[in-house]
C-alpha cells in the first residue's frame, strides 16, 4: 500500500485520539473537584442552583439549598465547588473585607446611584424644557415635489392596475 493512501487515516485516528484525551482530562478534573467535597462547602449545580453542602455520600450527596430545607443529589449534578469568599459573594451578597472602603463606588471611584434617577435629571430648570409641537404634516412646496401629475407625467401605477385602457 502507498503512504499517501494511508495519510488520511492517520489523521483521522491522531484528531481521534487528541479530542478523547481532552475529554478524558476534564472528566478526571471534575471528578477530582467533586471529590474534595466535604460538608460546609458551596457548590453549583449543573441546573445553576446554588447550595451548601451538609453530607458527601459514594454516590449522592445532600445539599441544603434554603435554611431548613434539604435535598438530596447525585454527584455528578455538581458543576462547581466555589470558594467561601466566591459562595458569599454570589448567594449572600456580601463582599470580603478588602473590598469594605469600596461599598457605593464605581471602578474609577465615582460614586454609583441605586436607582436610574441620574440618568433622567437634567440641569435645567422646569419650564425651559422645548415642549414644542412638531408639524408632522406635508409642507406646500413638499406635495406638489412628490405629486408627479403635476408635472403632466402620467402617474405611478400600483400592482392592482393594468397598463390596459
Amino acid at each position: 500500500m502507498n503512504i499517501v493512501t494511508l495519510l488520511p487515516f492517520i489523521v483521522l485516528i491522531g484528531a481521534m485520539f487528541l479530542m478523547t484525551r481532552s475529554a478524558k482530562k476534564k472528566q478526571q478534573a471534575a471528578g477530582q473537584m467533586r471529590d474534595q467535597m466535604q460538608p460546609g462547602s458551596g457548590v453549583r449545580t449543573i441546573g445553576g442552583m446554588y447550595a451548601t453542602v451538609k453530607e458527601v455520600h459514594d454516590e449522592m450527596v445532600l445539599l441544603e439549598v434554603a435554611p431548613g430545607v434539604h435535598a438530596v443529589y447525585a454527584k455528578n449534578s455538581i458543576g462547581a465547588v466555589l470558594g467561601d469568599d466566591e459562595y458569599n459573594r454570589i448567594v449572600h451578597g456580601t463582599e470580603s473585607d478588602d473590598n469594605d472602603d469600596h461599598d457605593a463606588l464605581g471602578a474609577d471611584g465615582a460614586i454609583v446611584p441605586d436607582d436610574a434617577s441620574s440618568l433622567t435629571e437634567t440641569d435645567e430648570p422646569a419650564g425651559a424644557s422645548d415642549d414644542s409641537r412638531i408639524d408632522l404634516g406635508k409642507d406646500e412646496a413638499a406635495a406638489t415635489d412628490a405629486a408627479p401629475e403635476a408635472d403632466g407625467a402620467e402617474p405611478k401605477k400600483t400592482d392592482g392596475e393594468s397598463d390596459a385602457k
